[in-house]
């Protein structure tokens, strides 16, 4: 099979990206830092240098760039233009993409807490028509081990997303083209990442409170920690001020193969089919540091359930399986908990998807968290529409500088 570059890009948000080499113009900066009283104008300055060489080597039309240190703001800058003539700001708006799964598993691990439900309750205690529902569990849908195929790389569901990308994709739609199908490996077995088990698991959390899943995280996640850039939608919406993006993956699709120059506007695409609905949202740079620290202190978790959620003990399971395009060893650059990926020694999510990257990242050795969201200039799309994750790759040079002694670590990206 001949994977497209939605199966592409969404899989390289699985691993760590390699530094492309291609060159670019240097944006110029559009906002000053916001330092805080403990950040020295040294370490501000390491940044602003480090993104500078960043984005004058690599293809970025656009980056915003957070860094808090102790929780205190250290560097908040964007760079570069949002569209022709409009330069980005820190107060943009942007798709958070996978940074919201973590968010559907810290209310998994909340309700456990509680009692409402078990993380070894079987899928058919709560969704019981769903197919193999008598066969994984719960955690098992959040730690991705459960086989449920992604509905990602289905070629019905590559050619519907291409052919509309402004489509409006329902649950049992999505749930569907994945659950349908055999199971990729038998529940437990191996890890393979899968978009369908995320959807499904959203049904049965609304299942087991009664309650739809965006007021769920709404209530327990988004009000608490006062993220008030994070929205919920099922429409192309984005809030203003948005950050535009813009992408060529659709070239093949297009069958464009003569070289030409071909990129289009990716904002406002639906994104209703990245994760359960009431969990598709938009963000903020600020809201993505906040996350990223809560989660990294487990703020709104008990301290068992944060030890699950950042556990290192899938570490080495996994192998790949022929058929299955996102199974792959769990190994140091990318180990995955629940709902969270541990790189090395950081925790971080890095969406990547529709013209849009970030990555959220934190160290508690450190109590340092950088938060970055990018879009692309048309040097970044190979012949077949890929691209890599620069915000991903950004992140782990900033990584690298502010805490040398624990860099994340790197390795080239594996499209899957």
């Amino acid at each position: 099979m001949r994977f497209s570059p939605l199966v592409a890009a969404v899989s390289a948000a699985l691993v760590v990206a390699a530094l492309t080499g291609c060159t670019a113009p240097t944006p110029d900066a559009s906002a000053t830092p916001d330092a805080s009283a403990t950040a020295t104008s040294t370490e501000a300055a390491l940044i602003e240098t480090t993104v500078q060489n960043f984005i004058a080597t690599q293809p970025v039309r656009a980056a915003i760039v957070k860094v808090s240190r102790d929780g205190q703001t250290i560097f908040r800058e964007a760079f570069g233009e949002s569209i022709t003539g409009v330069p980005a700001t820190p107060e943009m708006h942007f798709r958070n993409g996978a940074v919201a799964i973590s968010y559907v598993a810290m209310v998994l691990l909340q309700l456990a807490d509680e009692g409402v439900l078990h993380l070894d309750d079987r899928l058919s205690v709560w969704e019981p028509e769903i197919p193999h529902a008598d066969e994984v569990t719960l955690l098992q849908l959040a730690q991705m081990t459960s086989g449920i195929q992604d509905f990602v790389p289905n070629p019905a569901f590559v050619e519907g997303s291409y052919s509309d990308p402004y489509r409006m994709w329902t649950a049992d739609e999505l749930i569907a083209f994945g659950a349908d199908q055999p199971l990729w490996f038998e529940p437990g077995t191996n890890w393979g990442y899968s978009h369908t088990g995320y959807v499904i698991l959203g049904k049965a959390l609304e299942a087991a409170t009664g309650t739809p899943l965006d007021q769920l995280i709404q209530q327990r996640i988004l009000d608490p920690l006062g993220l008030t850039g994070t929205h919920a939608s099922l429409t192309g919406e984005i809030p203003e001020p948005a950050l535009h993006a813009f992408t060529s993956e659709r070239r093949p699709f297009f069958d464009i193969t003569d070289g030409r120059v071909f990129t289009e506007e990716s904002t406002y695409w639906n994104p209703s089919w990245t994760l359960p609905h009431g969990a598709v949202q938009t963000s903020t740079i600020d809201d993505l540091d906040t996350t990223i620290r809560a989660i990294g202190t487990g703020e709104l978790l008990s301290p068992e359930a944060h030890d699950a959620m950042t556990s290192t003990e899938l570490r080495g399971f996994g192998s790949p399986v022929d058929g299955c395009p996102s199974c792959f060893t769990q190994i140091e650059p990318y180990t995955y908990g629940i709902g969270l990926v541990t790189s090395g020694d950081w925790i971080l999510q890095n969406p990547l998807f529709s013209g849009y990257a970030a990555v959220a990242a934190y160290l508690a050795d450190e109590d340092l968290s950088i938060s970055v969201a990018v879009t692309f200039l048309p040097e970044a799309f190979d012949a077949e529409g890929l691209y890599p994750n620069l915000a991903d790759s950004l992140f782990r040079e900033l990584g690298g500088v502010l805490a040398a002694e624990q860099a994340p670590p790197t390795h080239h990206s594996t499209h899957h």
